[in-house]
């Protein structure tokens, strides 16, 4: 936990080809305009010290992109590791979410996002939700509207294949900074309530 007061975000991710890499970087940057301290851990060169980063958290957002229905052979190696944490109750109580990207609007990211909230359920955390209404649902409505995919669990995006990092929708990038921003205004009140409790 931070010693400032401030809540501390830790974003732990893998991104294939730096597609979820953006919206890695999205999330942080709106836990950050949140008042959070913020560290970002790419999860397939994870360090020791890393591992201390997540434990000593209050909410770990877990991000990945969702190849053949659910996130990466990386995040699954990370999320295999962190049964020792399991085992010690290291991460019971803390805030978790998750985002996730994929080449097709819906790609089966509902799929890696209930992996996400599963594994967290697991370690005991308390799952945050998006919170917002779905985008682009009405005749009105367009590409560019936030939330554009209609996801709830948690953050979505869409990258063409045959694009680069470059090509990430900005609905989708402004999404995960709301992700960011709403995980560390809970995990700010979070804080606040542990505070009022007797030691």
């Amino acid at each position: 936990m931070s010693r400032s007061g401030r809540p501390t975000i830790a974003i732990a991710f893998h991104s294939g080809y730096g597609h979820t890499a953006v919206i890695a970087e999205a999330v942080a940057r709106g836990a950050a305009e949140a008042d959070a301290e913020v560290v970002s851990i790419a999860v397939g060169t994870i360090t020791d010290e890393q591992w201390a980063q997540l434990d000593a958290a209050d909410a770990i957002i877990f991000g990945a992109p969702t190849y053949m229905g659910t996130a990466s052979a990386a995040f699954h190696a990370f999320a295999e590791a962190s049964s020792r944490r399991w085992f010690s109750h290291v991460w019971v109580d803390k805030l978790a979410a998750g985002f996730t990207n994929s080449g097709a609007k819906n790609g089966d990211k509902s799929s890696t996002l209930g992996y996400f909230a599963t594994m967290a359920a697991q370690h005991g955390m308390h799952w945050i939700s998006l919170g917002l209404q779905p985008g682009w649902a009405s005749t009105t409505g367009t590409e560019d509207d936030i939330n554009r995919l209609g996801f709830f669990m948690g953050a979505g995006a869409q990258s063409p294949t045959d694009a680069g990092p470059e090509a990430v929708h900005e609905s989708d990038i402004a999404t995960a900074e709301h992700l960011g921003a709403r995980v560390a205004h809970q995990a700010a009140i979070f804080r606040a309530g542990r505070a009022t409790l007797p030691a």
